[in-house]
């Protein structure tokens, strides 16, 4: 009987252990069961090196930081090829915010059998959360011993100087020469920056260089996380919450969006809806191509396609600076044999340009519109430039009043694209004049095809009666 008794007791003893596990490894438990935050598994599972999450406050995005860092760390993680040991950096703004948000959440996910040893800058190791961590080492799952480092902004960069790292996490945005610094040190390892941030400085470097990615990185990645992405967060806090918020101050720490002091020109524009994926385009869709021209600045030139429901599509892009008449026309002609792009009865490429491609210039006898004709590409300069009616045009296919677009751009076409993201109106009536070259040549083309008007219904015949009396009444 007592043997019984015994084994009883053991049997509740591992019980008890394995429930006291099971509740300390909020790992285990992070996005299963009924709720699933989406946009933090779309976080983990994308193989780009360069990732940011742009979140409103309590979106969930630090989570995924953490969470990230310590499936690294661990050697386990769901959706990447695993290190035996890895070395990485937990970065955030200054040590007070270090150990209130980042180290907090790192030891929420980290089990504490996972940690071999805490190294400390201030407070007690057997009370890590209350003090100052210097870095942590953890127990890989493939038998290493992994090492997460934490950093702190007022540091200064030369305290970012010389380590070589697997990977970096920002909790919130850095100063440039910090990020610059710290995408050193994963080099050599080719390894992971990524960044978790509420975007409450503006147009800074990190919406230049990520956002716009105007460096064309292929390794650059980013999603917009806001409170209705939360599943975890109550409507009821939601509403509380924005309430006391004005618009401006909801698009940073609700959606996470970027603000200015200006407002875009085109908020209809939505990456996720409006640039596809490149597909074969049928010839019958073919339509134009429009040329913005530039020599020292860039020539933005676009090949545009109409489907049979009326959807534009922005099927290609040539955007060079720097260049001439000779290198430009030779693009574009080898462009439109890779397409097999339409020609006129006599074999030349028609186009659209900036009806400036008209005039003669003091350094030439020749236009470029005429320099264009030589070289069989048939350029019209009768293009319509009205500024707020082109703005006015393009938004209307932005946007429908059915609430679909009529434009959809191939993400091939990366520099118009990013001119779209970063058009802002000035302080005055007028858009800020900076990177335009392909909105110009877009809206041209756009307000180059027919107005959409509303169908003209079949009049009842009281209608038509009601009219003839009127007809009788003025005579």
């Amino acid at each position: 009987m007592g043997n019984i008794v015994e084994k009883i007791e053991k049997i509740r003893a591992i019980e008890a252990e394995q429930a006291r596990r099971k509740n300390e490894d909020a790992l285990s438990r992070y996005n299963t069961g009924d709720k699933v935050h989406e946009k933090q598994v779309a976080f983990h599972k994308c193989g780009k090196r360069n990732r940011w999450v742009f979140g409103g406050n309590r979106s969930g995005k630090t989570e995924c930081g953490a969470a990230e860092c310590v499936y690294m760390a661990r050697g386990i993680h769901p959706y990447r090829e695993n290190r035996r040991e890895v070395s990485g950096w937990v970065v955030s703004l200054s040590q007070q915010v270090q150990r209130d948000v980042a180290q907090k959440k790192i030891l929420h996910y980290l089990r504490r059998d996972w940690i071999e040893e805490i190294v400390m800058l201030s407070g007690r190791k057997d009370s890590p959360e209350s003090g100052i961590i210097d870095f942590i080492r953890v127990k890989s799952a493939l038998g290493g011993v992994s090492v997460i480092g934490f950093k702190s902004c007022d540091q200064g960069r030369e305290k970012f100087q010389g380590a070589s790292l697997d990977f970096v996490w920002f909790d919130e945005e850095p100063p440039h020469d910090i990020y610059t610094e710290c995408r050193m040190r994963v080099m050599d390892r080719k390894g992971d920056i990524f960044g978790t941030m509420t975007p409450l400085k503006g147009l800074t470097f990190i919406y230049n260089d990520v956002f716009l990615n105007r460096a064309n990185d292929p390794e650059i990645w980013y999603e917009f996380m806001e409170w209705s992405d939360n599943p975890y967060l109550d409507k009821g806090e939601i509403s509380l919450l924005e309430g006391c918020m004005d618009e401006r101050t909801l698009q940073s720490r609700k959606y996470g969006r970027f603000g200015a002091s200006e407002g875009l020109v085109y908020p209809e524009f939505d990456e996720s809806v409006h640039v596809i994926e490149p597909f074969p385009v049928p010839k019958e869709w073919q339509d134009n191509i429009s040329i913005d021209p530039g020599l020292n600045n860039p020539l933005s030139a676009h090949w545009y396609a109409v489907d049979f429901d009326d959807n534009v599509y922005v099927t290609y892009e040539h955007y060079e600076a720097g260049r001439d008449i000779d290198y430009h026309a030779n693009e574009i002609k080898r462009i439109c044999e890779l397409l097999q792009w339409k020609r006129d009865g006599r074999g030349r490429i028609c186009a659209m340009i900036d009806s400036a491609a008209k005039q003669r210039t003091l350094s030439g006898v020749k236009s470029v519109a005429e320099l264009f004709y030589e070289r069989g590409i048939l350029v019209n300069p009768e293009v319509e430039k009205d500024l707020f009616s082109g703005i006015a045009r393009v938004k209307s296919y932005l946007n429908q009043k059915n609430g679909l677009p009529n434009i959809f751009i191939f993400n091939t076409c990366v520099n118009l694209i990013s001119e779209i993201k970063g058009y802002y109106w000035g302080s005055g009536d007028a858009p800020r004049k900076a990177r335009d070259h392909s909105l110009d040549e877009m809206r041209y083309y756009l307000m180059s095809r027919p107005k959409k008007t509303p169908p003209k219904t079949e009049k009842t015949a009281v209608q038509k009666d009601k009219e003839a009396m009127m007809r009788r009444l003025k005579r």
